[in-house]
């Protein structure tokens, strides 16, 4: 048996979905699309039911792919099915035309009147006993914040029903919702809350521009020192305190050197093993995935939930929307990129967000050519922290103007349409701890099974190239360019080539070059702007090209290539000269 959890976007829908299953739920693809939705179960009653987050829709009159997955999904359930009708119920208006679209279906249902701890705040008063009456269903107010009415919920599930009223027209709903709204609702008159102000403060362009570039400087930082606190503090001291004598030893075994023991260990330094100088499987591979990069990765999702679950994703979305234009999207062209900085890889399917196939294009070659995910920045964070932290700042100042400026050009040469959406500004909300958590832990197990194969098998490439002399052949071949071009030295060519399928391994790479003095703090600039550039990793590439199909990833590619070439061209002019 299925319950499905049908409500507008940004009714809580998803707090209250966290409410009623456990860690294990899964998301996927609706058949046939691109379309997410998140699936878990629950026990009522001694009895299991699959419990289905439907995609937020405003009407089952779809206008855009997520509504038709939601109609579909709705006409597909049974008859011991049933549907909990997530309402706001700060905004009954707009959510009751729903409501009775839903009531027209004749599917058994229920309604979980939520937010019902922001009523209070703002003045609201909603008679649930009358409204349960003109609606013929359970009305249960909830709060997913704090668990208020979840218990009362599923014991009512038992109850739900449905009075099959015949189905009505557009306008005819409307007047049924305003009845409905006059009849059950009243405001009280009331004094603007400070958090309110606030909320004004961040959504107008003049103050809301500097906040948002104050949050997210601020979020930076903390996902930074976070990082390295976890790092100095838990994963370094963990790996040279009990892994590296375990290593030690097994290099011993394998006689401190040979074809095994370079891909496993890797080359001995000064007669020591280096967990990142290394570049073995079980050394470099396994440290920077663990040791160097899931503290970034942890910290960095961690600060992402708090700006989504609080309610500031949305509204950044809202403030960028005019920018975003501009760029030939719309204000959700944010998603794509925060998701990127985490990792390129949900950063690829964030782009779904968009409508039309230019926007999409857009989204899609903007975030492979100007956005580095967390594991590439947390490696840069340490190699320039060797040499000059101050010079990340001046490879994030590039990269924005390569995003800024590549999307002003695309927008003008790609032909298709970039349509105008509603952005809807929802209240802040306080977060829902157990939520960020869980959002968290699902979040790094897919990077960590998704991401961790493509690090071992880039050593390992790394490895066979070497042995067979490719990688000093492809290094003579592109040494007009990164050497004549760029201005890189030639061992740099090694990591512009592994970064295709991990970044974080290639920055790796770099660091023998800096420590021996080989690369300077300008070529590392460089080195790091190309490795954005040039290519998506591996498993971006793949995503982007399901996305995108043959042409338009083609036509990307050479977007990233020529992007490539002007920008390293340009840097080394400015950075190093002729």
């Amino acid at each position: 048996m299925k319950v499905l959890l049908v409500g507008n976007p940004n009714v809580g829908k998803s707090v209250i979905f966290n409410r009623l299953t456990g860690i294990d739920v899964i998301i996927s693809n609706y058949a046939g699309t691109t379309v997410d939705f998140t699936k878990g179960s629950v026990k009522i009653k001694s009895q299991i039911y699959d419990l289905i987050d439907v995609p937020g829709t405003y009407s089952l009159e779809s206008s855009c792919r997520a509504e038709e997955v939601a109609v579909e999904m709705l006409s597909g359930i049974g008859n011991d099915d049933l549907i909990i009708n997530v309402v706001d119920a700060t905004n009954l208006e707009r959510n009751l035309y729903l409501t009775l679209e839903l009531l027209e279906t004749g599917k058994p249902m229920i309604i979980a009147l939520n937010l019902w701890d922001e009523t209070k705040h703002n003045g609201i008063n909603v008679n649930t006993e009358k409204l349960g009456e003109f609606l013929g269903v359970p009305v249960i107010p909830t709060s997913g914040l704090s668990g208020e009415g979840i218990k009362e919920l599923v014991e009512k599930i038992s109850e739900a029903s449905n009075p099959k009223i015949h189905r009505h027209t557009k306008s005819e709903r409307w007047k049924d919702v305003g009845k409905i709204v006059r009849e059950v609702q009243a405001i009280e008159h009331r004094h603007h809350t400070t958090l309110e102000r606030i909320q004004d403060l961040t959504i107008r362009p003049v103050t809301g521009i500097p906040i948002a570039a104050a949050i997210l400087f601020l979020t930076f930082l903390a996902v930074r020192y976070v990082g390295e606190t976890l790092i100095s503090y838990v994963t370094q001291p963990f790996f040279e305190t009990f892994y590296l004598p375990i290593i030690e030893k097994l290099s011993v075994f394998l006689g401190g050197s040979g074809f095994i023991h370079d891909i496993l260990i890797g080359q001995l330094i000064n007669d020591k093993i280096e967990l990142i100088g290394s570049m073995g499987v079980l050394t470099t591979g396994i440290f920077i995935e663990f040791g160097a990069v899931l503290p970034y990765i942890i910290s960095f999702y961690f600060a992402l939930s708090l700006l989504e679950d609080s309610g500031y994703l949305p509204r950044l979305s809202v403030l960028v929307d005019s920018i975003f234009h501009r760029l030939g999207m719309h204000g959700y062209g944010i998603v794509p990129v925060i998701l990127g900085f985490g990792c390129n890889v949900p950063g690829a399917l964030g782009v779904r967000v968009m409508e039309t196939r230019k926007q999409k294009f857009i989204a899609a070659t903007l975030l492979a050519i100007a956005v580095p995910c967390m594991a590439q920045t947390a490696m840069l964070i340490g190699l320039f922290g060797i040499i000059n932290f101050n010079y990340i700042y001046l490879v994030f100042a590039v990269l924005f103007v390569i995003y800024v400026t590549a999307g002003v050009i695309l927008n003008l040469v790609v032909k298709g349409e970039s349509p105008e959406i509603l952005l809807e500004i929802p209240p802040y909300r306080k977060p829902v701890l157990n939520a960020i958590f869980k959002k968290l832990w699902m979040r790094v197990r897919w990077f960590l099974t998704e991401a961790t194969p493509w690090l071992f098998i880039g050593i390992l490439l790394l490895h066979i190239l070497e042995i067979f002399g490719i990688l000093e052949f492809i290094g003579n071949l592109a040494s007009p360019v990164i050497t004549g071009l760029f201005g890189l030295p030639k061992a740099a060519v090694g990591a512009l080539i592994v970064g295709f399928l991990r970044k974080d391994l290639a920055v790796g790479m770099l660091i023998p070059l800096i420590a021996s003095g080989e690369m300077s703090a300008a070529q590392l600039v460089i080195a790091a702007v190309i490795l954005v550039i040039y290519f998506p990793c591996a498993a971006t590439f793949a995503i982007l090209f399901k996305e995108l199909g043959v042409r338009d990833m083609a036509l990307s590619v050479l977007v990233m290539i020529i992007t490539a070439l002007t920008v390293g061209t340009v840097l080394r002019i400015l950075l190093i000269g002729f």
